[in-house]
């Protein structure tokens, strides 16, 4: 069973000598792949598949199982956190699409729902209702839309970036990141507006 912790350094440049070792079929390189990436695939997994620690970890290691049989096709000129990102993002959006989930949660304001430090059981059901608000509101975004907003405000990709992974241009990301954006304002509005007119009321 992989062991996750709350954070993994994915942006530094990762070691060409270890991905041809795995090339070749090093099963100890493969490992050394896996603790390097195995938080931040899991975290990205677990925000797509509606929190669900099960579907998170199953589809983790078979992103695993991915990378291992695909490695052979990884071009030496791409990041290789962003080309496993990609397929742990194709993987979560094959999955969502079959299972017809809709779910994920990400915005600017998701640092405080799941804080680094342990929450008190007041802070840990606050953090819960507004993990429940974000994506129930989210919940209205295509597959490929929630994977952009994931992978800029989770993993901190750039445009170009989240472009290869999810196979958009660059252009393509920033017009569907802004749409995103503009729709989850609107949904926010639609859910904020009417509770704060019953409580004035």
């Amino acid at each position: 069973m992989l062991r996750y912790t709350r954070k993994e350094t994915m942006r530094q440049e990762f070691p060409l000598e270890i991905i041809n070792r795995v090339k070749d079929g090093d099963t100890a390189a493969f490992s050394v792949v896996v603790d390097r990436f195995q938080t931040s695939v899991y975290n990205l997994c677990y925000r797509m598949l509606s929190y669900n620690a099960r579907d998170a970890e199953d589809a983790a290691q078979e992103v695993f199982v991915k990378v291992w049989t695909n490695i052979g096709r990884f071009d030496a000129q791409r990041t290789f956190s962003t080309w496993v990102l990609s397929i742990a993002t194709n993987h979560c959006i094959d999955t969502i699409r079959k299972k017809r989930v809709a779910t994920v949660e990400i915005d600017e304001t998701m640092e405080e729902v799941i804080p680094d430090r342990i929450a008190t059981p007041k802070e840990a059901l606050n953090d819960r209702e507004r993990a429940d608000e974000v994506r129930s509101l989210l919940a209205g975004l295509t597959e490929v839309d929630r994977a952009i907003i994931v992978l800029r405000y989770w993993d901190d990709l750039s445009d170009r970036e989240i472009g290869t992974a999810v196979g958009l241009s660059e252009a393509a990301v920033k017009s569907r990141l802004f749409r995103a954006r503009k729709q989850l304002v609107g949904l926010y509005r639609q859910v904020r507006e009417p509770a704060a007119q019953e409580v004035a009321g």
